[in-house]
């Protein structure tokens, strides 16, 4: 989802300003990129329980109202800390997470952002040991995961739950978030949905036959779905100046 990002810089083989090839997802996944979570260095791939934690804390990072370069690298910071568990985050404390969220450029959230953290990493390991894979695991259906991960605390809404479950779509079988309205649009202006399908399930069946006419697993959809987050942030941005 990352509905509150604002793209900041093209990624890799994106040239600026240039639109996207509208030939196919393949395409638009190579000019715009992929997963956010490999462009951080997480592989998900496993689903081994550090990584699924350590997306979960960008997730975190990236479900406030700031740029995804911010949000990229306060992520770094956390990494280079060596802060990447729920139980590294509560023995760093509070005035610890404000340091790393100031270095990060976090500064207009770091206060609020640090409480939000430590609150939601306690109940993490309150219920779950800090094991996310556990909390996948107790969940019902994916409405009870989201429910679940969003009564960690008041810091998870629907937006960082979406960012978070989108890109375990294929890994985790529970992580079946319906498409953002930034995916939608993204779609619809590309081409690869009808103006007249505004269904979000229904959409999100029609991208997902899509992503696979063009030959590709559709376990790896969350790729497809990341380039369309990022042309989706595109056209918000070219509104935004439109209006100014």
């Amino acid at each position: 989802m990352l509905t509150h990002l604002r793209a900041t810089a093209p990624a890799r083989g994106a040239r600026r300003g240039a639109r996207p090839e509208l030939s196919g997802p393949r395409h638009l996944v190579a000019a715009l990129g992929g997963s956010f979570a490999e462009m951080l260095g997480i592989d998900l791939v496993k689903g081994r329980p550090q990584d699924v934690y350590q997306w979960f804390l960008a997730a975190i990072l990236y479900g406030a109202r700031i740029s995804e370069t911010v949000a990229s690298a306060t992520y770094g910071e956390f990494a280079r800390a060596g802060v990447l568990s729920a139980r590294a985050v509560m023995r760093t404390g509070w005035d610890g997470l404000v340091k790393i969220l100031d270095r990060g450029g976090y500064v207009r959230y770091d206060f609020k952002t640090a409480t939000k953290l430590l609150e939601i990493n306690e109940a993490l390991l309150r219920a779950h040991g800090g094991n996310l894979n556990a909390l996948h695991a107790a969940a019902r259906d994916p409405d009870d995961l989201e429910r679940r991960l969003m009564a960690l605390g008041t810091g998870i809404g629907e937006v960082t739950a979406g960012i978070f479950l989108r890109e375990l779509r294929g890994i985790w079988p529970k992580a079946q978030p319906l498409p953002s309205e930034l995916v939608l649009k993204a779609a619809r202006d590309l081409g690869y949905l009808p103006g007249a399908l505004r269904e979000p399930r229904a959409a999100l069946v029609a991208l997902q036959k899509r992503w696979q006419r063009a030959g590709m697993p559709a376990n790896t959809f969350r790729e497809f779905e990341a380039a369309l987050v990022r042309h989706g942030i595109a056209l918000r941005r070219r509104a935004a100046r439109a209006r100014h």
